[in-house]
């Protein structure tokens, strides 16, 4: 690639994965609770529970309270799985099959290329970069935080599968 490479920053990312969040995300995760049987929301009287707890010192209750919320909160029922896989292969499919580039991304002009060539993915990356996400989110999200302080804008997910996200200078 004969031009110079300009690579999308941490803000411009994180605008594509919200507009993407509304656009892929929300519609499946709606289909998805309409499909579980055990759909489980927290509900705002619990909350209301544990601020009336808090008021009258009874930290004894505000403890179990808060334990069931953190319990529900990081319990990973079949079909928290099954949304998982789903948003990962929806995340492939568009990055293969749309030029690297989700619907936030299109949005914006930007896309996921091979960090070497700077052209299109291959399946193993697509997949890699996907699955990537589960370590680069661990630890408050620093190989995630990694793409505002790095040169290449590169974050833990792309430092593993070998790729960078770039502004599309065809599509200005």
């Amino acid at each position: 690639m004969n031009k110079e490479v300009r690579y999308a920053g941490f803000f411009v990312r994180l605008i594509a994965s919200l507009i993407d969040l509304i656009i892929l995300t929300l519609p499946i995760s709606i289909l998805i609770y309409f499909l579980n049987d055990n759909a489980q929301v927290i509900e705002a009287s619990n909350y209301q529970e544990m601020i009336q707890y808090a008021q009258t010192g009874n930290t004894v209750a505000l403890i179990e309270e808060y334990k069931k919320l953190l319990i529900n909160l990081f319990s990973f029922s079949t079909w928290d799985m099954i949304s998982f896989f789903i948003f990962m292969f929806v995340a492939v499919v568009f990055w293969k099959k749309f030029d690297g580039a989700t619907p936030g991304k299109k949005i914006l002009k930007i896309k996921v290329v091979d960090s070497e060539i700077f052209g299109k993915i291959t399946n193993t990356q697509a997949i890699t970069r996907s699955f990537g996400y589960i370590p680069a989110t661990l630890f408050f999200g620093i190989g995630i935080l990694m793409v505002a302080f790095r040169k290449d804008k590169r974050g833990l997910h792309d430092l593993l599968a070998g790729t960078a996200v770039i502004h599309d200078e065809d599509k200005k």
